[in-house]
């Protein structure tokens, strides 16, 4: 089978860039890949299928959807609220009225008006206020023909906004941790928070619990380490937080390593799974999330959840308080190893995207062609029950148990 694959590709910044990264290697082992390049729209006619990884940034993006418009295919959803995507390739590029268009598409008149609001300067933008209440998936699930998810949350949302496709749900690979010595911090415990620093990750909340929590333990420190939105570049730190702008990734990593556990909260969750959260499970780091999106799916043992309410800053507190004990972190740090095992290998994640690709390009029809063929063998040879259920045990392993 050969696939053409559609990605924003190093040296882009984009996250989706660093999976694509991590998960083509694996890949190429299993099928033909041929990555395309941006800008080139021209159909592959040697590819049996395409593979399209969509996320919320017309930069990186952009390019995508115009080659999906051109060929429909399997659609890698990395967040579900595409309302910033939508805008960057209408309003933004001078077509207010594909922007309306967009949003009356999917929202009716009361879409449309509001958008109209937007554009004669009677609301601010819906993109920085409700992205979320708009989520504007709608034109790039109608070009689906499959749909590959990291969440069961976006899973569901698709579900609900008509997607009548096959969906399958693949955990995000997780990375291999390079042999970096853990920067030098003074001070215990240290928790970390990484990425882009916007008003979603919630860095107030976190300030203020970190500050509540320094009160009894006066030793213990924060990074915080991103390139910062201009709302957040003049924001005032308190004592023992260390600020770092973007690194390089031997930095991110070498900072990681010195981290007791990581924090990452979010809301509003945009569907999207956390490239900082994943390389933090890789390396056995325990998780303070918020209880939202995929983060509510991590199972307890990995990750302390905070609901996003009026006892956030307090609940977050007592998350990493308790973290600051050793033994709460290595019975976790255990317990993350172990889903990363089982769970987030690329060599795993790389066999379900062969699955998954292979089935979109006709798979079924060989399905069918094999369960005949074991059919008849197993006639010819008066296959009897108790070899028949092995047989079946064996079917399901690869994938045919549903026949």
């Amino acid at each position: 089978m050969r696939v053409a694959y559609y990605s924003p590709m190093p040296p882009s910044r984009s996250g989706v860039a660093d999976y694509s990264t991590l998960l083509l290697p694996a890949l190429a082992e299993r099928i033909e890949v041929v990555v395309a390049k941006p800008g080139r729209f021209r159909r592959d006619p040697a590819a049996d299928i395409a593979l399209y990884h969509i996320g919320n940034d017309a930069k990186a993006h952009g390019w995508i959807v115009e080659a999906l418009r051109r060929r429909r295919g399997v659609v890698v959803l990395h967040d579900f609220v595409l309302h910033h995507l939508v805008v960057g390739l209408t309003f933004a590029r001078g077509d207010a009225a594909g922007y309306l268009a967009a949003m009356e598409r999917e929202n009716g008149l009361v879409g449309r008006s509001l958008a109209y609001a937007v554009l004669d300067n009677k609301l601010p933008p819906l993109w920085e206020t409700r992205p979320e209440d708009f989520p504007l998936a709608g034109e790039v699930l109608g070009l689906a023909n499959m749909l590959i998810v990291h969440s069961r949350y976006v899973e569901q949302r698709a579900q609900e906004a008509g997607f009548k496709g096959p969906i399958r749900r693949i955990a995000h690979p997780a990375w291999p941790v390079p042999d970096v010595e853990p920067a030098a911090v003074d001070g215990a415990p240290v928790f970390g928070c990484f990425g882009n620093l916007n008003e979603s990750k919630r860095v107030h909340e976190l300030l203020t619990g970190f500050a509540r929590v320094r009160e009894r333990l006066p030793a213990a420190r924060l990074l915080l380490v991103g390139a910062a939105s201009r709302r957040l570049q003049t924001l005032e730190l308190p004592d023992g937080v260390i600020r770092e702008d973007r690194v390089d990734e031997r930095r991110l990593w070498s900072l990681m390593a010195a981290c007791d556990a990581i924090v990452s909260l979010r809301l509003p969750t945009m569907g999207e799974t956390s490239g900082s959260a994943i390389r933090a499970l890789s390396m056995g780091k325990p998780l303070v999330v918020s209880d939202v999106g995929w983060f509510s799916e991590l199972p307890d043992e990995v990750a302390v959840k905070v609901p996003v309410d009026e006892r956030e800053v307090e609940t977050l507190a007592a998350a990493l308080e308790a973290l600051a004990d050793e033994r709460v972190r290595a019975t976790m740090s255990e317990a993350v190893l172990r889903l990363v095992e089982q769970e987030h290998r690329v060599d795993r994640v790389a066999d379900a995207y062969a699955a998954a690709l292979e089935q979109a390009a006709g798979g079924e029809a060989v399905k069918e062609q094999v369960l005949r063929e074991v059919a008849s063998a197993a006639a010819e040879v008066g296959m009897g029950t108790d070899d028949a259920a092995a047989l079946a045990a064996r079917l399901r392993e690869v994938g045919l148990g549903d026949h």
